[in-house]
């Protein structure tokens, strides 16, 4: 069954239109999985606290890549695959794109360590298709600055804008996979772009 991911920076919208397609899909009278990295088994909710907490020793970028990892496979190996292989759609806010922009592009490690690591922590599992939810960044502080802000969320702007231009770079990259669109128009109006999408793809009746 499909998997499909959401990727974008904080703030973008991709939690919300995950929920919005989930909906939809259940509609449908499919069977729907949604889940979130990091912190989609239970040994990913704990590495979660470590990752994103604001307050202890902060892990240098090659850790933070490791365990971003050891929660992907974790993530993969008791959640994703069991759910594919048992007919069920699987939406993800997030998978490995994320550590290609955020510890690649955002922490500057090198890209060939990042897509290895990616590689070997999902088996070399890949979504059927992957929506970028772009918005700039100053959007994304506007829509987050009423909200506790994690870790990551706490960087500078020239952090996120690193890891924006890494997102869309990488939807130049894999276009068959990736499918863009901008944050900024309404959730309505996302929702509906992205089952058109699907749609067309052959995904989605």
């Amino acid at each position: 069954m499909p998997f499909v991911t959401f990727e974008g920076i904080d703030g973008c919208g991709k939690s919300t239109l995950l929920e919005s397609l989930g909906q939809h899909l259940l509609g449908q009278g499919l069977t729907v999985q949604k889940t979130r990295e990091p912190g989609g088994s239970e040994l990913g909710k704990d590495l979660r606290q470590i990752l994103l907490r604001t307050s202890g020793e902060p892990p240098c970028p090659e850790a933070e890549l490791l365990i971003y990892e050891a929660d992907r496979a974790q993530h993969v190996q008791t959640k994703i695959r069991p759910w594919l292989e048992s007919g069920a759609w699987v939406l993800s806010d997030r998978f490995f794109d994320s550590s290609t922009a955020f510890q690649g592009a955002g922490r500057k490690i090198a890209q060939e360590h990042v897509t290895w690591l990616n590689q070997f922590a999902t088996g070399s599992l890949k979504p059927d298709c992957t929506v970028l939810i772009d918005v700039p960044v100053e959007v994304s502080q506007q829509r987050r600055k009423n909200r506790r802000h994690d870790r990551l969320e706490n960087e500078d702007n020239t952090f996120h804008e690193s890891v924006r231009r890494a997102y869309l770079e990488l939807s130049k990259r894999e276009p068959k996979r990736f499918f863009v669109l901008d944050g900024t128009k309404s959730p309505q109006h996302l929702t509906t772009l992205l089952i058109e999408e699907l749609k067309s793809r052959g995904l989605l009746k």
